[in-house]
């Protein structure tokens, strides 16, 4: 981690070094997108390149649009790639930009109505995903406000027009059904605790384990006096002493306990315990320390991937899986600081029925923060390098396009090149960023590329 001298610097670099930023860090590579003029304005490509070329345009769909109001003919190939996959992760190359967003919201509709999937999941925390899933289902709030409120430090790039659109579309779709039959939300990630979500524990308590609410009340106490609003509690755990953070984890860790071994417990009211837990005995490490912080990095990636399963198996619905190409995938593009991410820890808990989505593109404008300033903008990638993955599947006729990347590890050219890392972009919530080696053929199983986006529409 990149350490700034000015505080409100280094609290920037540890928020959004829970939002995959860390390693990231590099000077002076973004820069102006020129218009792109065509494959021939590149440098020819080798036999070689062209052979790979040629093996990904015979096994490419053509993505008409990321528009999610538009038909879906274009993605039926998309749809049958998932196949029986319970749980389907759709990365994105950055954490801000539109088309990467809209592609989800397009996809996810389409695999409501053709394929049965009941829940979008994203890279936020449980207790959002409550409020947005009281939303989606019962109508309960106002969408902006929730929005505005949970969606602060390193979860503001959701606060945008693009998610926005999303749950406004899930909530209409939600007015005719049956409440056993709705869309839901699920926040699976675990750098934030809502009030709210500690008085579910201690109301279920309260009338069904009277004898276990007062010890419950005092081991939860700590966690209640933070701050009500959650940007101000998310900066409060960076900044916490490390024994303070160690007391609260000490607490939560025995009220989870108390809960476990009484048995009988809802199990909704024990994740809820098991949650708070997770984000706890994470920051219950010194954050100074490259180790620990890695180390805290891995937990939250199993977390976050153990919360998803949670869920599937517990609703019994199909989910699509919202984060960054870098938590979804199987292979870490950030191994000093992230050394195992989610997309490792669902295929090892699911098997085949996890489906890894990523998205790469040639070029571009996205938002992101500015680590040398804080403040938030947008900001420009590209065009790809020649060498990089970009640079190469951007020349397929297509503009916009996607490809099965197991089918294409068979083809003799397209094949051994898939396997090979290159730089790629993996552009985090913080700018500037550098791209990374990234095996495609070894981190997803399907990708979607886009020849350039824009940035994301952040609310006011």
């Amino acid at each position: 981690m990149t350490a700034l001298n000015r505080p409100t610097s280094r609290r920037l670099l540890l928020a959004t070094a829970l939002t995959l930023s860390l390693g990231a860090v590099a000077p002076g590579v973004a820069t102006a997108v020129p218009e792109r003029t065509g494959a021939a304005a590149s440098t020819a490509p080798t036999d070689t390149a062209r052979a790979v070329i040629e093996d990904i345009e015979r096994h490419s769909h053509r993505l008409r649009t990321a528009d999610p109001a538009a038909r879906g003919g274009d993605l039926a190939a998309l749809t049958r790639m998932v196949g029986s996959a319970t749980v389907v992760g759709v990365g994105e190359a950055t954490h801000g930009s539109r088309e990467l967003f809209q592609l989800k919201d397009r996809l996810f509709r389409q695999l409501v109505r053709t394929a049965g999937f009941t829940t979008f999941a994203l890279e936020t925390s449980w207790s959002s995903g409550a409020r947005l899933d009281a939303y989606v289902r019962n109508g309960e709030g106002d969408l902006r406000q929730i929005m505005r409120e949970e969606f602060q430090q390193s979860y503001a790039d959701w606060n945008n027009e693009e998610f926005l659109t999303l749950f406004t579309w899930m909530r209409e779709y939600n007015r005719s059904l049956a409440p056993e039959r709705r869309l839901r939300v699920l926040g699976d990630d675990i750098n934030d605790v809502h009030p709210a979500q500690i008085r579910r524990i201690l109301d279920w308590a309260a009338g069904h384990r009277p004898t276990l609410a007062p010890e419950l009340r005092q081991r939860y106490a700590g966690m209640l006096a933070l701050p009500a609003d959650a940007g101000e509690r998310m900066d409060g755990w960076l900044t916490m002493p490390l024994e303070r953070r160690q007391s609260l984890d000490r607490d939560v860790t025995a009220a989870f306990r108390l809960l476990e071994r009484s048995g009988g417990v809802d199990p909704l009211v024990l994740q809820e315990a098991r949650v708070i837990t997770q984000m706890t005995s994470g920051f219950a490490r010194d954050l100074n320390d490259p180790a620990q912080m890695a180390e805290l990095n891995r937990l939250r990636d199993r977390a976050m991937a153990e919360n998803t399963v949670w869920w599937q198996r517990h609703t019994g619905g199909r989910i699509l899986l919202s984060a960054h190409n870098g938590h979804l995938g199987y292979e870490t593009p950030f191994p000093e600081t992230h050394p195992v991410v989610q997309g490792h820890y669902l295929r090892e808990l699911m098997g085949s029925r996890y489906l890894a989505i990523g998205t790469t593109l040639h070029g571009g404008e996205y938002w992101a923060t500015d680590s040398g300033t804080g403040k938030p903008g947008y900001f420009t990638a590209g065009p790809a390098a020649p060498g990089s993955n970009e640079h190469t599947i951007d020349r397929v006729r297509h503009r916009d396009y996607y490809v099965d990347l197991r089918s294409l590890a068979r083809t003799p050219a397209a094949g051994p090149w898939l396997a090979g890392a290159r730089p790629t972009f993996v552009i985090p919530s913080q700018y500037p960023s550098e791209p990374l080696p990234v095996s495609l053929g070894r981190t997803f199983d399907v990708l979607v590329h886009f020849e350039r986006v824009a940035g994301a529409r952040i609310l006011t």
